[in-house]
Protein backbone atom coordinates (compact mmCIF):
# COMPACT_ATOMS: atom_id res chain seq x y z
CA UNK A 1 0.00 0.00 0.00
CA UNK A 2 1.39 3.42 -0.87
CA UNK A 3 1.46 6.55 1.27
CA UNK A 4 -1.40 8.16 -0.65
CA UNK A 5 -3.75 5.26 0.10
CA UNK A 6 -2.74 5.10 3.78
CA UNK A 7 -3.58 8.75 4.50
CA UNK A 8 -6.68 9.16 2.35
CA UNK A 9 -9.36 8.68 5.02
CA UNK A 10 -7.76 11.26 7.30
CA UNK A 11 -7.48 13.95 4.63
CA UNK A 12 -11.00 13.82 3.27
CA UNK A 13 -12.35 14.35 6.79
CA UNK A 14 -10.42 17.62 7.02
CA UNK A 15 -11.82 19.13 3.82
CA UNK A 16 -14.69 21.64 3.63
CA UNK A 17 -18.09 20.67 2.22
CA UNK A 18 -18.56 21.19 -1.51
CA UNK A 19 -21.36 21.08 -4.07
CA UNK A 20 -19.19 19.12 -6.45
CA UNK A 21 -17.67 15.72 -5.69
CA UNK A 22 -14.86 14.62 -3.39
CA UNK A 23 -13.51 11.09 -3.93
CA UNK A 24 -10.91 9.43 -1.72
CA UNK A 25 -8.21 7.28 -3.31
CA UNK A 26 -9.43 8.01 -6.85
CA UNK A 27 -7.54 6.11 -9.59
CA UNK A 28 -5.93 8.43 -12.13
CA UNK A 29 -4.29 6.07 -14.63
CA UNK A 30 -7.48 5.76 -16.66
CA UNK A 31 -7.73 9.56 -17.13
CA UNK A 32 -4.13 10.09 -18.24
CA UNK A 33 -3.08 9.68 -21.84
CA UNK A 34 -0.24 7.39 -20.76
CA UNK A 35 -2.75 5.12 -18.95
CA UNK A 36 -0.24 4.75 -16.10
CA UNK A 37 0.32 6.09 -12.60
CA UNK A 38 -1.10 6.01 -9.09
CA UNK A 39 -4.21 7.48 -7.42
CA UNK A 40 -5.16 10.87 -6.10
CA UNK A 41 -5.30 10.98 -2.32
CA UNK A 42 -8.52 12.96 -2.80
CA UNK A 43 -10.02 13.98 -6.14
CA UNK A 44 -12.19 17.12 -6.23
CA UNK A 45 -14.45 17.89 -9.18
CA UNK A 46 -15.94 21.32 -8.46
CA UNK A 47 -19.44 22.11 -9.65
CA UNK A 48 -18.50 25.59 -10.86
CA UNK A 49 -16.24 28.55 -10.19
CA UNK A 50 -17.98 29.51 -6.94
CA UNK A 51 -17.57 25.96 -5.65
CA UNK A 52 -13.87 25.97 -6.53
CA UNK A 53 -13.19 29.38 -4.99
CA UNK A 54 -15.09 28.49 -1.83
CA UNK A 55 -13.19 25.24 -1.45
CA UNK A 56 -9.81 26.93 -1.86
CA UNK A 57 -10.72 29.63 0.65
CA UNK A 58 -11.71 27.06 3.29
CA UNK A 59 -9.24 24.21 2.64
CA UNK A 60 -6.44 23.79 5.20
CA UNK A 61 -3.34 25.65 4.05
CA UNK A 62 -1.08 22.63 4.56
CA UNK A 63 -2.99 20.48 2.04
CA UNK A 64 -1.19 20.23 -1.33
CA UNK A 65 -3.32 21.17 -4.33
CA UNK A 66 -2.69 19.82 -7.84
CA UNK A 67 -4.75 20.61 -10.95
CA UNK A 68 -5.33 18.09 -13.73
CA UNK A 69 -7.00 18.63 -17.08
CA UNK A 70 -7.12 15.66 -19.41
CA UNK A 71 -3.52 14.80 -18.48
CA UNK A 72 -2.35 14.77 -22.09
CA UNK A 73 1.16 16.05 -21.38
CA UNK A 74 1.54 14.65 -17.89
CA UNK A 75 3.04 11.66 -16.12
CA UNK A 76 1.61 10.73 -12.70
CA UNK A 77 4.14 8.69 -10.75
CA UNK A 78 3.12 5.27 -9.47
CA UNK A 79 2.78 6.27 -5.81
CA UNK A 80 0.06 8.73 -6.71
CA UNK A 81 -0.50 12.38 -5.86
CA UNK A 82 -0.71 13.43 -2.21
CA UNK A 83 -3.24 16.04 -1.17
CA UNK A 84 -6.15 17.16 -3.34
CA UNK A 85 -6.23 16.79 -7.10
CA UNK A 86 -8.67 19.17 -8.79
CA UNK A 87 -10.16 18.34 -12.18
CA UNK A 88 -12.05 21.12 -13.94
CA UNK A 89 -14.68 19.28 -15.93
CA UNK A 90 -18.36 20.18 -16.27
CA UNK A 91 -18.83 23.82 -15.31
CA UNK A 92 -15.49 24.79 -16.89
CA UNK A 93 -15.93 23.64 -20.48
CA UNK A 94 -18.09 26.39 -21.97
CA UNK A 95 -16.96 28.19 -25.14
CA UNK A 96 -18.55 31.46 -26.26
CA UNK A 97 -17.92 33.90 -29.11
CA UNK A 98 -18.23 37.69 -28.95
CA UNK A 99 -17.08 39.43 -32.10
CA UNK A 100 -13.45 38.42 -32.65
CA UNK A 101 -13.07 37.06 -29.12
CA UNK A 102 -13.32 33.45 -27.97
CA UNK A 103 -14.04 32.89 -24.27
CA UNK A 104 -13.23 29.37 -23.12
CA UNK A 105 -13.29 27.64 -19.76
CA UNK A 106 -10.08 26.02 -18.54
CA UNK A 107 -11.62 22.57 -19.03
CA UNK A 108 -12.52 23.19 -22.68
CA UNK A 109 -10.60 20.99 -25.09
CA UNK A 110 -8.18 22.90 -27.30
CA UNK A 111 -9.62 21.09 -30.32
CA UNK A 112 -13.16 22.22 -29.45
CA UNK A 113 -11.98 25.82 -29.17
CA UNK A 114 -10.42 25.61 -32.64
CA UNK A 115 -13.59 24.04 -34.08
CA UNK A 116 -15.85 26.65 -32.47
CA UNK A 117 -13.70 29.44 -33.89
CA UNK A 118 -13.91 27.75 -37.30
CA UNK A 119 -17.70 27.58 -37.10
CA UNK A 120 -17.78 31.35 -36.48
CA UNK A 121 -15.32 32.19 -39.23
CA UNK A 122 -12.49 33.18 -36.88
CA UNK A 123 -8.94 32.46 -38.03
CA UNK A 124 -5.72 32.33 -36.03
CA UNK A 125 -6.71 29.59 -33.61
CA UNK A 126 -6.34 26.63 -35.96
CA UNK A 127 -3.09 25.60 -34.27
CA UNK A 128 -5.05 24.64 -31.16
CA UNK A 129 -6.51 21.70 -33.08
CA UNK A 130 -3.02 20.21 -33.01
CA UNK A 131 -2.51 20.73 -29.27
CA UNK A 132 -3.80 17.83 -27.15
CA UNK A 133 -5.35 18.90 -23.87
CA UNK A 134 -7.37 21.74 -22.44
CA UNK A 135 -7.17 25.52 -22.35
CA UNK A 136 -5.99 25.42 -18.73
CA UNK A 137 -3.04 23.25 -19.69
CA UNK A 138 -2.36 25.36 -22.78
CA UNK A 139 -2.09 28.43 -20.56
CA UNK A 140 0.18 26.70 -18.07
CA UNK A 141 2.76 25.77 -20.71
CA UNK A 142 2.18 28.39 -23.44
CA UNK A 143 1.22 25.52 -25.69
CA UNK A 144 1.91 25.77 -29.37
CA UNK A 145 2.07 23.78 -32.58
CA UNK A 146 2.02 24.25 -36.34
CA UNK A 147 3.16 27.86 -36.31
CA UNK A 148 1.03 29.19 -33.46
CA UNK A 149 1.20 29.46 -29.69
CA UNK A 150 -1.02 30.76 -26.92
CA UNK A 151 1.00 33.91 -26.26
CA UNK A 152 0.12 35.16 -29.76
CA UNK A 153 -3.65 34.99 -29.24
CA UNK A 154 -4.20 35.57 -25.52
CA UNK A 155 -6.21 38.62 -24.41
CA UNK A 156 -6.40 37.69 -20.75
CA UNK A 157 -6.66 34.66 -18.49
CA UNK A 158 -8.95 34.18 -15.50
CA UNK A 159 -7.77 32.35 -12.43
CA UNK A 160 -8.17 31.81 -8.69
CA UNK A 161 -5.38 31.77 -6.15
CA UNK A 162 -4.86 29.48 -3.17
CA UNK A 163 -7.05 31.73 -1.00
CA UNK A 164 -9.93 31.55 -3.46
CA UNK A 165 -9.47 35.09 -4.74
CA UNK A 166 -10.36 35.63 -8.40
CA UNK A 167 -7.73 37.09 -10.70
CA UNK A 168 -7.65 38.51 -14.21
CA UNK A 169 -4.20 38.15 -15.73
CA UNK A 170 -3.05 40.17 -18.74
CA UNK A 171 -0.34 38.95 -21.15
CA UNK A 172 2.37 40.80 -19.22
CA UNK A 173 1.26 39.03 -16.03
CA UNK A 174 1.54 35.60 -17.65
CA UNK A 175 5.24 35.85 -18.49
CA UNK A 176 5.02 33.49 -21.45
CA UNK A 177 8.24 32.09 -22.89
CA UNK A 178 8.83 28.92 -24.91
CA UNK A 179 6.58 26.24 -23.36
CA UNK A 180 6.56 28.10 -20.06
CA UNK A 181 4.32 30.39 -18.03
CA UNK A 182 5.63 32.48 -15.12
CA UNK A 183 2.39 32.33 -13.10
CA UNK A 184 2.96 30.42 -9.84
CA UNK A 185 1.65 26.85 -9.76
CA UNK A 186 -0.56 27.74 -6.79
CA UNK A 187 -2.71 29.84 -9.13
CA UNK A 188 -5.41 27.83 -10.93
CA UNK A 189 -6.46 28.94 -14.39
CA UNK A 190 -10.24 28.88 -14.83
CA UNK A 191 -10.60 30.29 -18.33
CA UNK A 192 -9.20 32.52 -21.05
CA UNK A 193 -10.23 35.04 -23.66
CA UNK A 194 -8.46 34.57 -26.98
CA UNK A 195 -8.46 36.79 -30.03
CA UNK A 196 -9.18 35.51 -33.51
CA UNK A 197 -9.54 37.40 -36.74
CA UNK A 198 -12.23 37.21 -39.40
CA UNK A 199 -11.37 34.64 -42.03
CA UNK A 200 -12.78 32.41 -44.71
CA UNK A 201 -14.52 29.47 -43.03
CA UNK A 202 -13.53 27.03 -45.77
CA UNK A 203 -9.87 28.05 -45.54
CA UNK A 204 -9.96 27.69 -41.75
CA UNK A 205 -11.52 24.23 -42.03
CA UNK A 206 -8.90 23.22 -44.61
CA UNK A 207 -6.08 24.30 -42.29
CA UNK A 208 -7.53 22.28 -39.40
CA UNK A 209 -7.82 19.24 -41.68
CA UNK A 210 -4.23 19.76 -42.81
CA UNK A 211 -3.04 19.83 -39.19
CA UNK A 212 -5.00 16.67 -38.41
CA UNK A 213 -3.45 14.85 -41.36
CA UNK A 214 0.04 16.00 -40.39
CA UNK A 215 -0.44 14.75 -36.84
CA UNK A 216 -1.73 11.41 -38.04
CA UNK A 217 1.19 10.93 -40.39
CA UNK A 218 3.94 11.93 -37.97
CA UNK A 219 2.79 11.20 -34.41
CA UNK A 220 1.60 8.18 -32.45
CA UNK A 221 -1.85 8.72 -30.97
CA UNK A 222 -2.28 6.02 -28.35
CA UNK A 223 -0.94 5.84 -24.79
CA UNK A 224 1.50 8.68 -25.16
CA UNK A 225 2.07 12.01 -23.46
CA UNK A 226 2.79 14.09 -26.54
CA UNK A 227 6.16 15.72 -27.10
CA UNK A 228 8.47 14.49 -24.35
CA UNK A 229 11.27 17.06 -24.48
CA UNK A 230 11.39 20.70 -25.51
CA UNK A 231 13.39 21.56 -28.59
CA UNK A 232 16.82 23.00 -27.72
CA UNK A 233 17.68 26.34 -29.35
CA UNK A 234 18.44 25.90 -33.02
CA UNK A 235 17.78 22.15 -33.06
CA UNK A 236 15.02 19.59 -32.60
CA UNK A 237 14.71 17.04 -29.84
CA UNK A 238 13.64 14.26 -32.20
CA UNK A 239 16.75 14.68 -34.36
CA UNK A 240 19.08 14.45 -31.35
CA UNK A 241 17.21 11.42 -30.01
CA UNK A 242 17.38 9.69 -33.38
CA UNK A 243 21.08 10.50 -33.75
CA UNK A 244 21.71 8.98 -30.33
CA UNK A 245 20.24 5.67 -31.53
CA UNK A 246 17.16 5.81 -29.31
CA UNK A 247 14.39 5.27 -31.88
CA UNK A 248 12.46 2.18 -30.73
CA UNK A 249 14.40 1.93 -27.44
CA UNK A 250 12.47 0.01 -24.76
CA UNK A 251 12.46 -0.11 -20.99
CA UNK A 252 9.89 -2.35 -19.32
CA UNK A 253 6.59 -1.60 -21.01
CA UNK A 254 7.71 1.81 -22.30
CA UNK A 255 9.12 2.52 -25.74
CA UNK A 256 10.50 5.42 -27.74
CA UNK A 257 8.10 5.71 -30.66
CA UNK A 258 9.32 4.40 -33.99
CA UNK A 259 7.07 6.93 -35.71
CA UNK A 260 8.28 10.06 -33.89
CA UNK A 261 11.13 9.57 -31.46
CA UNK A 262 10.29 12.59 -29.29
CA UNK A 263 7.25 10.59 -28.14
CA UNK A 264 7.31 7.89 -25.46
CA UNK A 265 4.55 5.31 -25.57
CA UNK A 266 3.06 2.80 -23.17
CA UNK A 267 3.05 -0.47 -25.12
CA UNK A 268 0.44 -1.91 -22.76
CA UNK A 269 1.74 -2.59 -19.29
CA UNK A 270 4.22 0.22 -18.64
CA UNK A 271 4.46 1.71 -15.19
CA UNK A 272 5.04 5.42 -14.77
CA UNK A 273 8.52 4.50 -13.55
CA UNK A 274 9.20 2.64 -16.82
CA UNK A 275 8.24 5.75 -18.77
CA UNK A 276 10.24 8.19 -16.66
CA UNK A 277 13.29 5.92 -16.55
CA UNK A 278 13.18 5.52 -20.31
CA UNK A 279 13.02 9.29 -20.70
CA UNK A 280 16.07 9.71 -18.49
CA UNK A 281 17.95 7.05 -20.45
CA UNK A 282 17.17 8.98 -23.63
CA UNK A 283 18.48 12.15 -21.97
CA UNK A 284 21.64 10.30 -20.93
CA UNK A 285 22.35 8.99 -24.43
CA UNK A 286 21.65 12.33 -26.09
CA UNK A 287 23.91 14.14 -23.62
CA UNK A 288 26.63 11.53 -24.14
CA UNK A 289 26.52 11.77 -27.94
CA UNK A 290 25.83 15.48 -28.48
CA UNK A 291 26.54 17.32 -25.23
CA UNK A 292 22.96 18.66 -25.26
CA UNK A 293 20.89 18.25 -22.10
CA UNK A 294 17.27 17.74 -23.14
CA UNK A 295 14.63 19.22 -20.85
CA UNK A 296 11.34 17.51 -20.12
CA UNK A 297 8.26 19.06 -21.69
CA UNK A 298 6.04 16.45 -20.06
CA UNK A 299 5.25 17.33 -16.46
CA UNK A 300 6.06 14.56 -13.97
CA UNK A 301 4.18 14.81 -10.70
CA UNK A 302 3.39 12.73 -7.64
CA UNK A 303 5.39 10.29 -5.57
CA UNK A 304 7.23 7.12 -6.56
CA UNK A 305 5.73 3.83 -5.43
CA UNK A 306 7.03 2.61 -2.07
CA UNK A 307 10.02 0.31 -2.59
CA UNK A 308 10.83 1.49 -6.11
CA UNK A 309 14.39 2.60 -6.70
CA UNK A 310 14.60 6.30 -7.58
CA UNK A 311 14.90 7.24 -11.24
CA UNK A 312 18.42 8.57 -11.84
CA UNK A 313 18.62 11.77 -13.93
CA UNK A 314 20.30 11.08 -17.26
CA UNK A 315 21.64 14.59 -17.83
CA UNK A 316 21.82 17.99 -16.13
CA UNK A 317 18.41 19.63 -15.65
Amino acid sequence: MNAVARTTSHLIDRLPPVRGRLTAGAPLASVTWFRAGGPAEVLFRPADLDDLAGFLAAAPEDVPITVLGVASNLLVRDGGIPGVVIRLLRGFTDIAIEGDYVMAGAGALDLNVALTARDHGLAGLEFLSGVPGTIGGALRMNAGAYGGEVKNVIVHADAVDRRGQRLRLLPADLGFTYRHCAVPGSVIFTGATLRGQPGDQNAIAARISEIDRARGESQPRSRTGGSTFTNPPGDSAWRLIDAAGCRGLRMGGAQVSEKHCNFLINTGEATARDIEALGEEVRRRVYQTSGVALHWEIMRIGAPRAGDAPVVPGAPS
